[in-house]
């Protein structure tokens, strides 16, 4: 790391969506937090000239490239953020971690149970030479969720016994909405389960402290063959390799990820839970809520109210018992001293702001980021088991405990 006013020049992979949102998390951290690091965004990386050096502009990034192996050996980097599809994330967080470089990398981890193993174990070799890592659940720092885990860990619920966690979203309804990358296993791993699902597994293991030890699953794709993008020849789906066409109608590729995917678990503390993450609820866009009912209480957390919790006190008398609104804005409440006064809400970008603040801090004082490529190869093997166990029909499936080995 520089030490040149206590500097850390970011890298970032990636561009698009999860581009966008740490870009504009990285332009904020500093303005909004006192911390012990400045940012600086020293580079970008795509590989379409034209539109990464058109990003850099857009997104406030010093310079750019296309060649990402240049970026994470580079002198001038001391932070490589991966906001790539996840066939390239072992890739990059791999070299990037052999260079020295600090790594932030979008979820879910990988593609693979082997690609995880292999970036938690080289994560764990770097950190006993003060380079760290983090994977970036960005749900994680949503203050109402962080006072979630907070109220479950001071024993406001008492023994977790549900756990009940749904991630709806719509956005591929339309049978003629294109193949894009989020619908190829060998690009994205899977649909569903990994893009929406790895979110709810880590936030329900995040808040409970709990982690889930068996699964049995279901999964289902409902539309299994689409357009390929700006694809309009036979020849163009015959050179994809899996299309097809009638010669006159647009190409066509197959799916080959899941649409949706419905699991019930065991966590280790005893509780029953139940998951559900689909891209085919007509009319949910980003709906993730979860539910949490102890022996002593239930507090409930829903996206689209992400300003809120509802929380049930079950020691309070019968004839006073009801869920109770708590506007989560106070400068008391995670992260929110740094923002606007109370009833001032705040938005899903928020979140990667505060994902950065925590990074930086960890970063610059030699701490260890959470969660860790160690935490994020824990959620991959749920995501292992829940496919392994809708392929065998729903059988019980047990998530492997064996974990990547842990630096001394």
């Amino acid at each position: 790391m520089s030490t040149d006013n206590r500097q850390l020049r970011v890298g970032m992979v990636g561009y698009a969506f999860m581009g966008a949102a740490h870009s504009q998390a990285w332009r904020t951290v500093n303005r909004v937090y006192d911390l012990p690091a400045r940012v600086r965004m020293s580079s970008i990386c795509g590989r379409d000239p034209q539109k990464v050096a058109e990003a850099a502009d857009r997104l406030g990034w010093d310079g750019w490239t296309t060649d990402w192996r240049k970026l994470v050996t580079s002198d001038e980097i001391d932070v490589v953020d991966i906001c790539t599809p996840g066939d390239s994330h072992a890739e990059i967080a791999l070299a990037a971690l052999a260079a020295g470089k600090h790594v932030l990398c979008e979820k879910p981890l990988a593609n693979t149970v082997d690609e995880a193993r292999a970036m938690a174990a080289a994560a764990a070799t770097a950190r006993g030479a003060g380079v760290r890592s983090m994977c970036g659940f960005n749900y994680r720092r949503v203050p109402a969720v962080t006072m979630m885990r907070q109220l479950v860990a001071a024993g406001r619920l008492g023994q977790i016994r549900h756990v009940r966690a749904t991630y709806l979203q719509d956005w591929i309804v339309d049978p003629q909405f294109p193949l894009v990358w989020r619908l190829q296993k060998d690009k994205a791993g899977s649909g569903a389960l990994g893009d929406i699902g790895a979110h709810i597994i880590d936030f329900t293991q995040y808040v409970t402290g709990q982690r889930i030890t068996g699964v049995s699953a279901i999964t289902e794709t409902f539309v299994k063959e689409r357009p390929l993008p700006g694809g309009s020849s036979g020849l163009a789906a015959h050179v994809d390799g899996h299309g097809s066409a009638d010669g006159h109608g647009p190409a066509t590729g197959a799916v080959t990820v899941d649409d949706a995917a419905v699991f019930v678990a065991r966590l280790d503390g005893g509780a029953l839970a139940t998951y559900e993450a689909t891209r085919f609820a007509t009319g949910r866009k980003n709906a993730l809520r979860v539910e949490i009912n102890g022996s002593l209480g239930s507090v409930v957390f829903d996206l689209e109210r992400l300003n809120e919790l509802e929380f049930l006190d079950g020691t309070q008398s019968a004839t006073e018992q009801g869920f109770t609104r708590i506007l989560v804005t106070e400068p008391e409440h995670p992260y929110l001293s740094a923002w606007w006064p109370p009833g001032h809400i705040i938005g899903y970008e928020h979140s990667f702001t505060h994902q950065m603040r925590d990074f930086v801090e960890a970063v610059a004082t030699g701490a260890d980021p959470q969660p860790s490529f160690e935490d994020a190869l824990q959620v991959q093997l749920v995501l292992d088991a829940v496919a392994r166990s809708a392929e065998q029909g729903s059988s019980w499936t047990v998530v492997d405990p064996e974990l990547a080995p842990v630096a001394a």
